[in-house]
């Protein structure tokens, strides 16, 4: 930690790597597996999973949890600049990766890694409840989604409900000038944008993705909500359709 960082106690009582290591190995985690540390404080589990993978050329995932606590005032970490627990540790993965990835020219990855956070789900009530409103009130609720929400929050939603891994890779490409996600490899293709026109449905059903999915209130108009279930049928028939 000194090393990485720079200064003495940056977090107090760090996990030793080696031990970590050598734990995974009596442990038996095979190349493919995943490390979870529901305790993660400063990321020494990661440190050790990309050092155990930088020796036999593994492809081992982590899932880290930490709440996001504040280091003491008088803390090395807090005169550092540090706000919560978290942010040393993603500091900590960042440092760690940069290093093993300098002293070991073969180790297969490139450090990167997501954060999430947990928070209330993006939709309204209404979206999950909706016999619970009076019919009267559907012409004020026309969109299900809440309006702080953005398209990644969006995207990561959708991907939990279709069990879709959280590591997978995502790709944004800009299709008749919509923003559209392709996550691994064409599997779920989504579109959060509004106005999308029945040129962006046609690109995205030739796509062929497994799942596609987009808002309830995206399509520019009911023309191209009518011609949209014709398009899949026409270019990618067997897409599971999914809308928001």
């Amino acid at each position: 930690m000194t090393s990485m960082f720079g200064q003495k106690n940056i977090f107090s009582n760090p996990k030793p790597v080696e031990l970590l290591r050598a734990l995974l190995k009596i442990g038996n985690v095979k190349s493919n597996d995943i490390v979870l540390d529901f305790f993660s404080g400063s990321a020494s589990t990661a440190h050790a999973t990309m050092l155990l993978n930088s020796e036999d050329k593994g492809r081992r995932k982590f899932i880290l949890v930490q709440l996001p606590e504040i280091p003491a005032e008088k803390s090395e970490a807090h005169k550092a600049g540090y706000k919560t627990i978290c942010e040393i540790g993603k500091e900590r993965i960042r440092r760690s990766a940069k290093k093993i990835i300098e002293e070991n020219s073969e180790a297969k990855f490139d450090g990167g890694f997501r954060v999430l956070k947990c928070d209330s789900s993006n939709m309204k009530d209404v979206y999950y409840n909706p016999e619970q409103y009076e019919a009267n009130l559907f012409t004020s609720l026309t969109d299900n989604i809440k309006e702080d929400r953005t398209p990644e929050d969006l995207l990561f939603q959708v991907m939990l409900d279709l069990g879709v891994e959280l590591s997978s890779k995502i790709e944004e490409y800009d299709v008749a000038g919509k923003k559209v996600f392709n996550v691994a490899d064409g599997f779920l293709i989504a579109c959060f944008d509004e106005n999308v026109t029945e040129e962006t449905i046609t690109a995205v059903a030739k796509m062929k993705p497994y799942y596609f999915v987009m808002r309830d209130s995206s399509l520019a108009s009911d023309s191209v909500a009518t011609n949209f279930e014709q398009l899949f049928a026409t270019y990618s028939p067997e897409t599971v359709r999914k809308v928001l």
